[in-house]
């Protein structure tokens, strides 16, 4: 079997897997985060009715390697700025407000810090390597209880201009953080499975809230990109940081899913899972694995019916095919500056 087979035969198991693991967690942080949800996402269409463009900011490390938001602030760009939670950082260090920023993964430690986490400890630090061990801020990964306590400050100096569209199925920590901090949140469900099932999680989550469910495509990016179009109604969206892949570069110990994939394949076929894919528009190649090959090929399903223009101004990464524009983002940024 080819390292392709494998690692797609992985991805088409995701979807079931994924519901099983996250959907009792969300349903209990549903329940948790029902007293805060005075506002749904469905509001934010009145704060943003003029606008006719966004660009969405994901967490991907073509960001850093790009240098994307210096070319966004020398452009003078005057639509939204959508930021994915992970991307917050990166974003506020280099003087890029957003207009709201998005959070979906009910994690109930590792969300917290894109915020910055006012309770870090050395501890939690000892216990977990996830930000020290991967390729995407490398800020994160260097003298990290500083960098957090400098991250705390700045969001909380950028909370009180920002919103945030926050899922039902954020942990009760990533909910008090952005609350506490200034920011006004507005409220949605993911759709967790088929709303038309009577027995589903979906259902019974909307039973809990009422919240409008939107199809995440099981990442915080894509969620960001549908709320552009399906609840905003932007007719334009780029796309920045949307990378789902790792360039060619990157160890496999700094992949996000690495220890995942040791615990499902075991170390000495760790290799074979990974997945190379050519992007013809940067004439270079780049490798994924099953989860972010799975979230390429939501997207791109979704995107054939979208009722918006989609321009992938990543410039690196794996994200081309039907609906989906290819261009440089200061293309883009001329266009609309």
């Amino acid at each position: 079997m080819s390292s392709a087979g494998i690692g797609e035969i992985l991805a088409g198991n995701l979807p079931d897997a994924t519901l099983e693991k996250c959907a009792e967690v969300g349903v209990q942080n549903a329940r948790l985060n029902l007293p805060h949800c005075s506002r749904s996402i469905m509001d934010l269409k009145e704060e943003f009715k003029f606008q006719t463009s966004a660009i969405l900011i994901a967490a991907g490390p073509s960001l850093h390697r790009n240098n994307s938001a210096q070319k966004i602030l020398r452009s003078g760009y005057s639509g939204l700025l959508i930021v994915a939670e992970s991307a917050l950082s990166y974003c506020v260090r280099n003087g890029l407000t957003p207009d709201f920023v998005v959070t979906l993964d009910p994690h109930p430690k590792r969300i917290i810090r894109f915020l910055g986490d006012p309770n870090l400890t050395i501890e939690d630090l000892e216990t977990d390597d996830y930000f020290r061990r991967q390729d995407l801020d490398p800020q994160f990964g260097v003298n990290e209880l500083k960098r957090n306590s400098d991250l705390v400050k700045l969001v909380d100096q950028y909370a009180p201009q920002t919103k945030v569209a926050i899922s039902s199925s954020a942990s009760s920590a990533v909910a008090n953080r952005c609350i506490q901090s200034g920011m006004q949140t507005f409220w949605w469900n993911p759709l967790y499975d088929d709303y038309d099932d009577s027995s589903s999680v979906t259902r019974e989550v909307f039973n809990i809230n009422g919240l409008p469910c939107i199809n995440t495509g099981g990442n915080v990016g894509t969620a960001s990109w549908v709320i552009a179009h399906s609840i905003l109604d932007l007719p334009e969206i780029a796309l920045v940081g949307m990378d789902f892949s790792y360039y060619a570069d990157t160890q496999h110990s700094q992949t996000q899913y690495y220890y995942e994939l040791i615990e499902l394949v075991g170390k000495e076929k760790l290799a074979e899972v990974f997945i190379a894919i050519e992007n013809p528009y940067l004439k270079k190649t780049f490798y994924t694995d099953p989860t972010y090959f799975w979230y390429r090929e939501s997207f791109l399903e979704m995107a054939q019916d979208a009722p918006c223009h989609t321009y992938n101004c990543t410039e690196g990464g794996i994200l081309f095919g039907p609906g989906v524009d290819h261009v440089p983002l200061d293309d883009f940024l001329t266009k609309h500056s």
